[in-house]
């Protein structure tokens, strides 16, 4: 997965953000950035984004700032991840162009599919179901783990011997 910058930063923004709801005041951005060691400059365009996308409300004037629209346990990983346009795609696949000419489709390798490539779409699907059941409230409260993952049994080591 390439979860850049932008998606990770956005995590911990609105973790902060639902972290404060409960003082009932908006949070600025200021407050954030310091909190969070994140540039004031980049908390502006990504709060823009999760604005349009509905995941923060902001209020204007002295007193003003950001809040979340409705309860923690109610905005998903997901949603914050898709508002900031974030591509959870794990595979390599980009379009394909001939030499100086049009797009001829999507490949990873020489315009193909790698070897690979159903494993990480497989993958990448598997985190998308996980981002999109996980909660701000699960991860604030730090239970989110138990639910959604299945226990694994311990695996028992495999010893090879040459006679």
């Amino acid at each position: 997965m390439q979860l850049s910058t932008r998606g990770r930063y956005a995590i911990m923004a609105m973790l902060d953000l639902a972290s404060m709801a409960q003082l009932g005041k908006p949070v600025t951005l200021a407050m954030i950035a310091e909190r969070q060691q994140i540039s004031l400059s980049y908390l502006e365009q990504l709060f823009a984004k999760l604005r349009r996308g509905g995941v923060v409300g902001s209020m204007r004037g002295p007193g003003g700032g950001y809040s979340l629209p409705r309860a923690a346990h109610a905005i998903t990983l997901a949603q914050i991840i898709d508002a900031v346009d974030e591509d959870l795609d794990l595979t390599r696949c980009g379009e394909m162009h001939a030499p100086g000419g049009p797009s001829v489709g999507k490949g990873c390798v020489h315009g193909a599919k790698c070897n690979a490539h159903d494993l990480w779409t497989a993958l990448g699907r598997h985190m998308e179901q996980f981002m999109r059941q996980v909660t701000l409230q699960m991860v604030l409260d730090g239970n989110f783990a138990p639910q959604l993952l299945a226990p694994v049994a311990p695996s028992t080591p495999v010893r090879i011997s040459i006679n």
